[in-house]
């Protein structure tokens, strides 16, 4: 396959700018211990869509090329491995490297492996994801870990599981540096939301290209302006909770945190954002948040539909305010519902119109 650029020159230009890259390539693995939710969710992303990066529709980001399972124009077999196996060998760059599915512990597989992708052409033998991981990502020019799974095991990962999943940050270690002088960037969710994934994706592509700065990331590598609020501060649930309005069943339209929502706490955008095209998102249409996209999921947050530890104790503490301030506003809420009384059609005017400016009348000479 031909080079587009190499790393060296990528990663370094007078003035210590990263050299723009022009051409790049996706590759994307999703053998990790997954259902592909993560793939599926993208396809339904429209700011922007996987179509309009992939056809070069979006102004200013490098040609891509996705290599990418469920999204490929390929038969599949080795016609569809061969870009992996070019980059394994270091004949393919630069490239993303991006990661969908938990990464199962192979030092414990006993006799067999957890997951594969591919066979070793020589000995036919299943090469493991672990082992494209230790070739891929030191070459990638960016790492991306997408959906909770590949990001902090999810659900894998749980306690009692046998295969011994972790996050790929947990794998490759958090302090690890892509060639492209990036940490790894994690985009969590279960799935993913698909915007969130898709402009995370745009602004790598726009920071290879030489016109954005690097993504900035909290410190469990998530991107800061999707993941710096909680899901209690977007959600239109929010306001009843502050009044003490709590629901009692999953048919109120009222806070859910006592049927155990876990919003106040947890990282995420989904009530802000929507799901598909700016609708949905877990509490908007009656679900409980069960935190999907938090580094502790799911062990810290089940049984899901009990109440949160700590919502007793606040939802107490908030009921004599919230009641008093809901009460207030009751009565305010008559008053603003009744006209003013300067409303009629009577034949006087009593909205208390009386100006204290009046012009001053001009007499013309007569000529």
């Amino acid at each position: 396959m031909k080079q587009q650029h190499t790393i060296e020159e990528s990663a370094n230009r007078p003035g210590g700018r990263p050299a723009a890259i022009d051409e790049i390539h996706i590759l994307w693995i999703s053998e990790g211990m997954s259902c592909d939710g993560d793939t599926v969710s993208v396809t339904a992303s429209s700011q922007p869509s996987i179509e309009d990066v992939v056809n070069g529709v979006i102004p200013g980001l490098p040609k891509v090329h996705l290599h990418n399972k469920v999204l490929s124009p390929t038969l599949g077999g080795e016609h569809f491995l061969a870009p992996f196996r070019a980059a394994a060998r270091g004949e393919l760059e630069p490239f993303i490297f991006v990661v969908e599915g938990s990464i199962p512990n192979e030092k414990i597989n006993g006799e067999g492996y957890w997951t594969s992708f591919g066979n070793d052409p020589e000995t036919g033998e299943p090469l493991t994801l672990n082992w494209w991981i230790d070739r891929l990502a030191p070459r990638a020019w960016a790492v991306v870990a997408i959906g909770t799974c590949a990001t902090y095991g999810g659900i894998h990962a749980m306690a009692g599981n046998p295969t011994g999943c972790m996050g790929l940050a947990d794998y490759l270690g958090w302090d690890f540096t892509s060639a492209g002088g990036l940490p790894i960037v994690n985009v969590p969710g279960c799935p993913v939301q698909p915007e969130n994934f898709m402009e995370t994706l745009t602004w790598v592509l726009y920071h290879a290209a030489g016109s954005a700065p690097p993504p900035p990331l909290d410190e469990m590598l998530r991107p800061q302006w999707l993941f710096g609020k909680t899901v209690h501060e977007g959600c239109d649930r929010g306001s009843y909770y502050e009044q003490a309005d709590f629901a009692g069943d999953y048919n109120s339209p009222k806070c859910q945190v006592k049927i155990g929502c876990w919003g106040p706490v947890v990282n995420c955008n989904v009530p802000k954002r929507g799901w598909m095209s700016g609708i949905g998102g877990c509490p908007n249409v009656g679900g409980i948040c069960i935190a999907c996209t938090m580094p502790g999921f799911p062990d810290k947050f089940m049984p899901f539909m009990d109440m949160p530890p700590g919502a007793s104790l606040s939802s107490a503490l908030v009921k004599p305010y919230g009641a008093f301030i809901r009460r207030m506003r009751g009565i305010t809420n008559v008053t603003a519902n009744k006209e003013p009384k300067w409303h009629h059609n009577r034949d006087e005017l009593t909205t208390g119109y009386d100006p204290r400016w009046r012009p001053r009348r001009t007499t013309t000479r007569s000529r």
